[in-house]
């Protein structure tokens, strides 16, 4: 391989990442009739880790994650802990066996999220910037 060729290859990859991180602006949302004007991303690690279960308005909170052969949710725990799917998958499996608590509701696609925050007043949820409409409101963002 060339000189010229690594560094093209090289340039070609460092594009392909920045376009995924575009590609994938998560946000965290809420219904919008929820009450809930932000959460810190504590609160967030804590609900969808299991930590608590209760948003800043006293309503149990109902996480829901996207599905897992979806990108989304690798880039949101990426996001939102710095950890990897599998990391999240064997945090459960110890918790869930232990009988301490039950992770997220798992949806299979994200409309399902969308319907699940819109029904349910305590859902929280997250998705592509690009899929939160003036039904949600946005009160996490991983965009500076």
């Amino acid at each position: 391989m060339t000189e010229l060729s690594r560094h093209l290859s090289i340039l070609g990859l460092l594009a392909l990442l920045c376009w995924g991180d575009v590609l994938a602006d998560v946000v965290v949302v809420v219904d919008a009739k929820s009450g809930v004007e932000r959460l810190s991303q504590e609160e967030v690690i804590n609900i969808f880790l299991g930590r608590y279960r209760k948003l800043p308005t006293g309503i149990t909170a109902l996480p829901i994650d996207q599905p897992q052969a979806g990108g989304l949710r690798a880039e949101f725990y990426r996001k939102l802990a710095d950890k990897d799917v599998s990391e999240i998958n064997a945090y459960w499996a110890r918790l869930y066996f232990s009988g301490k608590t039950r992770p997220p509701l798992q949806a299979n696609s994200a409309s399902e999220v969308l319907a699940h925050v819109l029904g349910n007043p305590g859902g929280v949820g997250y998705l592509e910037r690009s899929q939160a409409d003036a039904r949600v409101r946005i009160v996490l963002s991983f965009s500076p």
